[in-house]
Parts: structure tokens; C-alpha cells; sequence
């Protein structure tokens, strides 16, 4: 397999900017599970003399504190070919890891630190006094600590008295933009299809270890049928592996949600009840981890005229991988078990939700294209209204408001064959609710293209395809 490294190039400019800092420096790295965090921290360590990580063992059961210490330890050992090392205590050695970090420029690698602390209370405490007396004497020293629990890390790191002024740069890692997963089609992405691209994408998202499985000499749909529909698959085999990893004991309630999700967003109350969970704060911090993890997103609708957030929200299932698991996967899982890999009838017809999620989580780029600065924007979301006996319910795929009294009403649709003039009547009725005294600009994003007679009519002030996600953004 091929070392890739594509579109990290902003967050390793970051940290090499700590590369001629005069002190010591505390780093965290954080993101959802193969977003790309060990690679950017090895990419790093390039620029150093000397590069140590240690990563903690996953959550299982039967896994203790000594076995964690037990590992860190055989991991020091072999990689400064040093002696045996006691591990009944972190003094020990984080005092050992001081000694071989005293001179030069140093990079020491702290990965999945939630894993390694959770199970002993005196963790944080001891990293944090090894800090302050043996690590950040060395002033060409860079402590990096990593992990997929964003709340964790927040919550005993970022939020902590103990690491209060300590932490020089917090960076947190999120999906590929699409002109960057284009790379993942090297040496073919010029002859690979837009189309073909998107089977791809709308499933694995902007997540770098699904792209690097891909063989760009296949097709989309065998690609699909291999990494999903075979039971040896990496995509058929990930959800449980997601959830054991990142969540541990606690991953049947957080299947539970993400599984409620599955088939469009849903307001908090209405997941809530469906988990029998009504007015639960435990499962309202659930939800919480879940956006924080990068999972699920929360959009908050919002009053055009004072641009206030409103209480109303919805959470979705923001993560592709997920969704087209729980959709597509996990229902032939039978047949998948029995060898009979083939790709599900009508699996690629009933893909809008996997197309929304993927504008969605790149929508910079959209707003690049309509030409909308970021200072421009008051509030951007995907917008909806309940029904009132005055007004009727709005839908909105996603819409931007300006500060020039603008309103980008983004319709994403995907469709097997090139749109109709269908799409002009299904979006007119959606504005006829909106507000007087703003100006409405009407946007469709397609994947296999338009009639004539939608773009003749001049109804979208915008028609973008999703072929020019794939390209750099002028």
C-alpha cells in the first residue's frame, strides 16, 4: 500500500510553525477514528531527531491499569533499546521517558491518550507534573497528545486546572475536502468519472483510511461489493470495530442512537423517546460525545430577522460510512455471512441522504462557488420550520443568510437521470413561505445532470454539479 499523505498540508504547516518556538510545547490532536491523526503526527516527526510514540490499548474486557502501564513500558523499551522498565507506577515511567528526552529536538507522541488514562485516576496527574519538571526543561521538546474521545480530552485536558495554560495549539482533524479525496484516484482520476467517484465517496465520506483502500483500476461497484458486501471487508467489519474502540462498555447505547438516526434527522425529544430515555441528561450527553466525535451534527434552525439560533434542532447522522452501513449493510448482513457478496438490488437509486451529508460536510466549497465570503455569512444550516396555523412546515437541504439580506436556499438532490422541470415547482413551493424583504436565491447541487429546460427557465440563480467538488476551489 502506498504512504499516503493528501490534504493535511494546512494542519502540518501549524505545527511546523512550533518547530522554532524557544520553549517546550504541549499539543493536542483530536478527530473521529480514521480521520487521519497517527499519520499527520508520523508526518511530523520527520522534522525531529528523535520521534517516540505510544499508543493505549483499545477498551476491552479484562483490560486493567497495569496492562496499560505494562505496554507503554515494552513500547519505551524497545524503541530506546533500554533495559526493563518497572510499571506499577506512571512516576516511573514518565520519569524514564524524561531521561532519554533531555536533549535535541524531540517529538513524544501520546495516541489514544483517552485509552491510556481511563483506567487509572493518577494519569493526567502524573503526565502533568512529568511536564512540569523533567519533559519542558527541554525547550526543542514537543509533547503530542492525541486521541478520538474529543469530550475526554476536553474535559480532562482542555477544561482542567492541572493543563490550565499548558496546551499550545488544539488542533482538531475533520474529513477531506472532495477536491483532496480526488488524489486517493492516482494514477487514474482523470479517467475515472464523476459518477463513479461519488458511488465511492457518498460511502466513505472524506475519511482517509476508507480512500486508501479503494483500487482505483476497479470499478465503483466492485470496490463497493469488495470493502462493504464481503464479509472479509474493511467496511462490512468497521461499525463494531468504531463503536468497541471509541465508546467500550458504553457502545450498545450509542448503536442505539446513531441506529435512530439512521433514516433522516430527528429533534432530541423524539430520539430521546424512542431510546425510552425521556428527559434523560446521561443520554443528552450521549448525544453530545456523538457530535463531539464527529458522528452526528446538530443543526439549529434559526429567525431571519434577528439571526438568533432557535431552540429547535435536529440531530443527523453526519457521518457517511455510518449511514450507508445501517442502510445498506447491516440489513444483508445474512447473506453477507453466507459469501453471497453481491451488491444489494437497488442500492446506488435511494442515495439523497448520502448525497446531502457529503454538500454538507463540504459546504466551504459551496460557498465558494456562489461566491460568498466567510464574513459575508450571518448563519448557514440546514433550515426547517413546523407547521403552524398560519404557516406551513419549510425543509430546507441547506441555506445561508448574508448580511446583505440574502437567503441561499440550497436544494441537493440526487436523481438517476438528469433532473426535470419538476424540481422548479418542488422548490417554488418551499419559498412561498419565506419572508418579504430579503432577497432569495434559489441553488440546486445535482450528481447526473439537468434538463435544458431547467437551466433555460432561469429559476436557479445557481446549478452546480457535484464533478466540481472534485476541483480545487478557484
Amino acid at each position: 500500500m502506498q504512504n499516503y499523505f493528501y490534504g493535511r498540508e494546512r494542519e502540518l504547516g501549524i505545527l511546523k510553525e512550533l518547530l522554532d518556538a524557544r520553549a517546550a510545547r504541549l499539543v493536542v490532536l483530536r478527530g473521529r477514528r480514521r480521520i487521519g491523526k497517527s499519520r499527520l503526527a508520523e508526518k511530523f516527526g520527520d522534522f525531529f531527531e528523535h520521534h517516540y510514540t505510544f499508543v493505549g490499548l483499545p477498551p476491552e474486557v479484562g483490560l486493567t491499569a497495569e496492562m496499560q502501564r505494562r505496554h507503554f513500558a515494552n513500547e519505551l523499551e524497545r524503541q530506546t533499546k533500554s533495559l526493563p522498565l518497572r510499571s506499577d507506577d506512571w512516576d516511573f515511567l514518565f520519569e524514564a521517558l524524561g531521561k532519554i528526552s533531555q536533549k535535541g529536538k524531540v517529538l513524544i507522541v501520546l495516541d489514544e491518550i483517552n485509552w491510556m488514562g481511563s483506567l487509572d485516576p493518577s494519569f493526567l496527574g502524573k503526565l502533568k507534573t512529568a511536564w512540569d519538571t523533567q519533559l519542558k526543561k527541554n525547550p526543542k521538546l514537543i509533547l503530542l497528545l492525541s486521541g478520538s474521545m474529543s469530550a475526554w480530552i476536553e474535559h480532562h485536558i482542555l477544561r482542567s486546572t492541572g493543563f490550565f495554560g499548558r496546551v499550545a495549539i488544539d488542533l482538531t482533524l475533520t474529513e477531506l475536502p472532495l477536491h483532496q479525496c480526488n488524489h486517493f484516484w492516482r494514477p487514474h482520476e482523470k479517467r475515472v468519472s464523476a459518477i463513479e467517484k461519488f458511488k465511492i465517496l457518498s460511502i466513505t465520506g472524506g475519511i482517509p483510511l476508507y480512500l486508501e483502500s479503494i483500487q482505483p483500476n476497479l470499478s465503483s461497484e466492485e470496490n463497493i461489493r469488495r470493502l462493504c458486501f464481503r464479509k472479509e471487508g474493511l467496511l462490512f467489519q468497521e461499525f463494531d470495530r468504531i463503536f468497541s474502540d471509541v465508546f467500550g462498555s458504553r457502545a450498545s447505547i450509542y448503536k442505539k442512537i446513531v441506529l435512530s438516526v439512521a433514516n433522516g434527522p430527528k429533534d432530541p425529544s423524539t430520539i430521546l423517546k424512542e431510546l425510552g430515555a425521556e428527559k434523560s441528561g446521561i443520554y443528552s450527553g450521549y448525544l453530545d460525545e456523538l457530535v463531539k466525535t464527529g458522528y452526528l451534527s446538530r443543526d439549529f434552525t434559526w429567525n431571519f430577522r434577528s439571526h438568533k439560533p432557535s431552540k429547535l434542532s435536529r440531530f443527523r447522522l453526519s457521518d457517511n460510512y455510518l449511514l450507508f452501513y445501517l442502510r445498506y449493510i447491516a440489513p444483508n448482513t445474512p447473506s453477507i455471512l453466507q459469501n453471497r457478496d453481491q451488491l444489494p438490488l437497488g442500492w446506488s437509486s435511494i442515495m439523497g441522504l448520502q448525497f446531502e451529508n457529503l454538500v454538507l460536510n463540504n459546504r466551504r466549497a459551496l460557498q465558494q462557488r456562489l461566491g460568498i465570503r466567510p464574513e459575508e455569512i450571518i448563519i448557514d444550516n440546514p433550515f426547517f420550520r413546523r407547521p403552524t396555523q398560519k404557516t406551513a412546515g419549510i425543509q430546507i437541504d441547506y441555506m445561508i443568510q448574508t448580511r446583505f439580506q440574502t437567503l441561499y436556499v440550497c436544494e441537493i438532490k440526487f436523481h438517476q437521470e438528469p433532473i426535470g422541470n419538476e424540481i422548479i415547482q418542488e422548490v417554488d413551493r418551499k419559498l412561498q413561505g419565506f419572508p418579504k424583504g430579503f432577497s432569495i436565491r434559489p441553488v440546486l447541487i445535482h450528481v447526473n445532470g439537468v434538463k435544458e429546460t431547467v437551466v433555460s427557465s432561469g429559476f436557479f440563480s445557481h446549478i452546480i454539479s457535484f464533478a466540481e467538488f472534485l476541483e480545487l476551489p478557484s
